[in-house]
């Protein structure tokens, strides 16, 4: 699935060895091993398959976005933009749920 991101930061955190947009460097790896793995998805029903992605539709004002677990405490916030097999994912932050 292709990716784009919304903030530079978090793309940069991705290619760039050095980066890592003010995360601990087991976020940064967590962060790394998810993007690596949404990039290699055919689609998102890929995401509700793999349980351990705990990929979720949030409600609310937040209702046009998604989010998969990165570890305990972070969460990687998503949304799908296109249709069919024309989807792109945009990750939009990572935010820490508790």
């Amino acid at each position: 699935m292709d990716v784009e991101f919304a903030d530079d930061d978090l793309a940069r955190v991705e290619t760039e060895a050095t980066a890592t947009a003010g995360m601990s460097q087991a976020l940064v790896k967590a962060f790394r091993r998810r993007v690596q793995s949404i990039r290699a998805a055919p689609d998102e029903r890929q995401f509700y398959a793999n349980r351990g992605m705990r990929f979720e539709k949030l409600e609310g004002k937040r209702k046009h976005q998604h989010s998969m677990r990165l570890n305990d405490q972070y969460r990687l916030i998503v949304e799908l933009v296109g249709k069919g097999s024309e989807k792109i994912l945009k990750v939009v932050a990572v935010e820490d749920y508790h």
